[in-house]
């Protein structure tokens, strides 16, 4: 199973940049810049993303976050991460940015937009992996975050760019009140997947779907609360993209046993499956891939169709989803 899981090719939904970063990278970044207190020693970072809770990892990325100083500095995680989703047979994924994050560290728009660019091609090139560009707005109640979001998003426009979406924490943020945002963005021709329900129960996964018009939810695993909301995800076929180790390691969910992940593929929705922030969740996508076989008892057939799953759900182009799902039923038999 360990050799169909790693030679399965696969597509990544919901992996986050600054969480994407793999310990070897962020020594790199810390050491790169010992002023902003990042742990420069390698036992003294693993313990750094020991996470009592969710407030606790969104403190955690913040710091993180402040190494991003350059271009130079985004270029290094995404060759990071490259080189990580190559190793896990990522034909294609689709990176969550938070522009506005690396802006108020300094880096200037322009700066960012030639690294995301530059990066991509390398990633390519060098990788074989093709990269998109989500950008959301990182919820951290920065004021502005969603018209400097904007801003980025559709006057920078990187190209790679296909969707919009929406993080951080849920509770106390309607989604109503971003409706504007993505309102703007969806006219621009960006798709929108904000994420909902992580943390909050159904009613914040119905605020994305009737107010943001969600194509896809970020998560959304809180949607085995409700009957009616299940039935509706998988007659109109709306995308979850679930995260499991994510959810274990920010004490969403309390162990593998309470994951409402078969919970959703019996009631027909369509999952995908995903890493969040695999450098801080000491993960990757191979890792959740073999988590749903040994926790949950998927075989060939299912995993192969969780990856089918995140072809389909995925933003690529039509030519390029017609070679991923070729390769995955060579590789399934």
């Amino acid at each position: 199973m360990h050799k169909f899981i790693f030679g399965l090719p696969k597509v990544e939904l919901h992996v986050h940049l600054v969480g994407a970063a793999s310990t070897d990278t962020v020594l790199t970044l810390a050491r790169r810049h010992p002023e902003v207190g990042v742990p420069t020693d390698e036992t003294e970072l693993r313990k750094f993303y020991e996470f009592t809770d969710f407030d606790h990892f969104v403190d955690v990325y913040v710091k993180v976050n402040s190494l991003m100083l350059s271009g130079e500095d985004v270029s290094t995680l995404i060759t990071g991460l490259a080189e990580d989703l190559a190793f896990n047979n990522v034909r294609y994924a689709e990176v969550t940015v938070s522009a506005v994050s690396h802006i108020q560290m300094g880096v200037a728009p322009d700066e960012l937009k030639a690294a995301l660019e530059t990066s991509r091609v390398r990633a390519l090139a060098e990788h074989g992996v093709h990269l998109a560009w989500i950008f959301d707005i990182p919820g951290l109640r920065t004021p502005g975050e969603e018209q400097a979001t904007l801003d980025f998003a559709l006057r920078q426009r990187p190209g790679g760019t296909v969707a919009f979406g929406l993080a951080g924490q849920e509770a106390g943020r309607d989604r109503e009140g971003y409706r504007w945002a993505f309102d703007i963005a969806r006219d621009a021709g960006l798709h929108c997947v904000p994420h909902a329900g992580e943390m909050t129960g159904p009613a914040t996964i119905w605020a994305a779907i009737r107010a943001l018009q969600a194509e896809r939810i970020g998560h959304g695993i809180s949607a085995v609360r409700d009957p009616a909301l299940l039935k509706h995800l998988a007659d109109t076929g709306i995308p979850l993209e679930v995260c499991p180790i994510s959810n274990l390691r920010t004490n969403v969910v309390r162990s593998a046993q309470e994951h409402p992940l078969p919970q959703l593929l019996d009631a027909g929705v369509v999952v995908t499956l995903n890493t969040d922030d695999p450098g801080m969740f000491h993960t990757d996508l191979n890792s959740e891939y073999l988590f749903c076989h040994q926790e949950f008892g998927l075989g060939r057939s299912e995993l192969a169709d969780l990856a089918r799953n995140s072809v389909r759900a995925s933003f690529a182009p039509d030519e390029l989803k017609s070679r991923i799902l070729k390769e995955i039923s060579e590789h399934a038999g």
